[in-house]
């Protein structure tokens, strides 16, 4: 008979897993044909880094100068370079990896839950219940429509594979603490929190979580955290070193995010007053859900006094708690001190509030409302936290289905926050694309009346306007637009389009020469410019342009066409019947590449 409860045991844990995997498969499986939406664009359609696995040091540090979600954050650019190495851009497999790793992350809470609840602070407590509080906290969690920014939204996988880290990195102390093997678990920790350190910036905490969770559950103070571990905290600690130094080559995230945002220190502490009591509504009553809250901030305390005063009375809890009943207290630092990186001091000027960062910060929540469940209806609380896994998994399936493409995704953005210009501008550009030109141009004109210097509203509304062959309008746009940006690459250049259109050739021919020295590879450019030059009776000077337009569009036969051209103008036919001859083997059906070969074999007088 001795055997039979560890038996049982063993049972009801493996059961326990099995329907964590299958409720993360149930609640995700209709997030699989969600397409690269937002900042996927940037950091996995149009990264270049990320498309060559062999030069390993090019998709780890490649292009960390700017301010595209993967900069300054390795690891998580090696997932995606194996994604695209696996399966190109197709979306399945980045979303099937999200899934993946949201469940390990679940499970993972799973364990330390149950296993920190058999600790001697919470043993003789809740050590009974320790299984099934620790199954239904990592289930509300895991299915939880909050997390879906997290999961669906792929490029977010920095925020779900930092939580994941974060919690492997407890977990391995956590088997540190006792059994066999105590350096090897150790050790195994310090390499998580490195990989985490190199996945998300909000990792920072992760060392002072371990030391938080040693003093609560394990050595009982902080001396006796550093007299027992002390080396493998300066191993810890040493961390941070790399961390300083991807941060430091990101330049503030394209200074995005930083003490020079031109957001101050104040303002945006303000603002995450009103955003924390938010999130923590949300992990209540998931709704409404919001993919972009834009940049607004808050510049008065009046505005968020009340939010203020919620919080730093659950900030004075949690350091009562830490004091007087450490585990409490520990369940209230875990959200703070997840939270500090994104959501007090530290300005992220382009998306002040992001449903994102409630991540991991939401399992402080979800192991309240499961304790207190467990406490008020004893078993009986189990049908209550199975019907609310139920409704949660209902409302993430539901919130995957706005994903399903980026005009229902922006839409429902811009309902729920009509005062957001970006989110106008984006769902402008998915009506634009749609075919819905006057639709798009009144959301293009309604992000300017919300903030009239974004030029990336002002361009697309220029460019919206250049399709309705409205062309002084959209000139007059254009040129405003880069008033407010002057190197706008690309108002320059639909800016040149617009000009030679027009007829305006020397100015198109000013703002081609003026795009070229921001941007010399811009194939485009190259070719127009050269376009001009030919017009102009320059073929000398075209025919560079030419050159380096062929270059840059190695498999374009128009491109090669053109350079025949000018090669044909500048009296070299020998040059031009060959660059013909490339044209058409790319291109066959080529006509005008076919013709000018023609013209050049029959001579002087069938060129004429």
């Amino acid at each position: 008979m001795g055997s039979t409860k560890p038996s049982l045991n063993r049972v009801a844990q493996l059961l326990a897993v099995i329907a964590i995997v299958l409720a993360g498969i149930a609640t995700y499986a209709n997030s699989f044909g969600v397409p690269f939406v937002f900042d996927d664009d940037e950091a996995i359609v149009n990264n270049p880094f990320i498309r060559d696995l062999s030069s390993l040091r090019e998709v780890l540090l490649g292009g960390q100068d700017a301010g595209m979600t993967g900069n300054g954050r390795p690891v998580l650019n090696l997932t995606l370079a194996v994604n695209h190495a696996l399966g190109g851009y197709n979306i399945w497999g980045y979303h099937a990896v999200n899934v993946l790793i949201h469940v390990l992350a679940a499970l993972t809470l799973f364990s330390l839950v149950q296993q920190t609840l058999h600790r001697p602070p919470l043993a003789e407590r809740w050590g009974a219940v320790a299984l099934p509080a620790g199954f239904f906290t990592a289930l509300l969690w895991l299915v939880h429509p909050l997390q879906t920014e997290s999961v669906t939204y792929i490029v977010q996988r920095a925020e779900s594979l930092a939580g994941l880290l974060c919690l492997l990195t407890l977990w391995l102390f956590m088997r540190g603490t006792n059994g066999p093997r105590k350096s090897a678990w150790l050790t195994a920790s310090t390499a998580t929190c490195l990989l985490g350190m190199a996945t998300k910036e909000v990792m920072v905490t992760a060392p002072l979580l371990v030391l938080l969770y040693d003093r609560t559950f394990v050595a009982g103070s902080f001396r006796a955290a550093w007299q027992s571990r002390g080396r493998y905290y300066l191993a810890l600690a040493a961390t941070w070193i790399p961390l300083a130094w991807l941060v430091a080559r990101t330049g503030g995230r394209g200074d995005s995010a930083g003490f020079d945002t031109g957001v101050s220190e104040w303002t945006y502490l303000l603002t995450q007053c009103g955003a924390v009591v938010h999130y923590l509504r949300l992990a209540f009553w998931p709704h409404p859900l919001v993919l972009d809250y834009g940049n607004t901030v808050i510049r008065s305390l009046t505005a968020v006094w009340w939010q203020a005063v919620l919080l730093s009375g659950l900030g004075l809890a949690t350091a009562w708690g830490l004091w007087r009943r450490p585990p409490w207290g520990f369940t209230g630092a875990w959200l703070f001190v997840l939270l500090a990186p994104s959501s007090s001091l530290v300005p992220v000027a382009t998306q002040t509030m992001a449903e994102h960062r409630m991540y991991l910060a939401l399992a402080a929540p979800a192991l309240l409302v499961v304790l207190g469940m467990l406490t008020l209806l004893g078993r009986r609380a189990w049908w209550v936290l199975a019907g609310a896994t139920l409704g949660l998994l209902t409302l993430t399936i539901s919130r995957n289905a706005v994903y399903a493409s980026r005009l229902t995704l922006w839409a429902d953005t811009v309902g729920q926050r009509p005062e957001n210009a970006r989110a106008h501008n984006n769902l402008g550009i998915e009506l634009s694309v749609a075919g819905r030109g006057a639709e798009a141009a009144r959301h293009f004109e309604e992000a300017l009346r919300l903030q009239p210097n974004l030029a990336d509203a002002r361009n697309n509304l220029a460019n919206e306007l250049l399709r309705q062959g409205r062309l002084p309008e959209a000139i007059a746009h254009y040129e405003t637009a880069l008033r407010t940006k002057p190197d706008d690459v690309l108002a320059l250049g639909n800016l040149g389009v617009a000009l030679l259109q027009a007829g305006r050739l020397r100015e198109a021919m000013a703002r081609y020469e003026q795009l070229l020295a921001l941007d010399p590879d811009d194939a485009s450019a190259q070719g127009n410019l050269g376009y001009l030059l030919l017009e102009s009776g320059r073929p000398a000077d075209a025919l560079p342009h030419y050159e380096r337009a062929a270059l840059l569009q190695p498999g374009d036969a128009t491109a090669l066409l053109n350079l025949a051209v000018a090669l044909t103008r500048t009296g070299r036919p020998q040059e031009a019947v060959a660059r013909c001859d490339e044209a058409l083997q790319i291109d066959p059906h080529l006509a005008a590449a076919r013709q000018l070969r023609a013209q050049l074999q029959a001579g002087p007088a069938g060129s004429r």
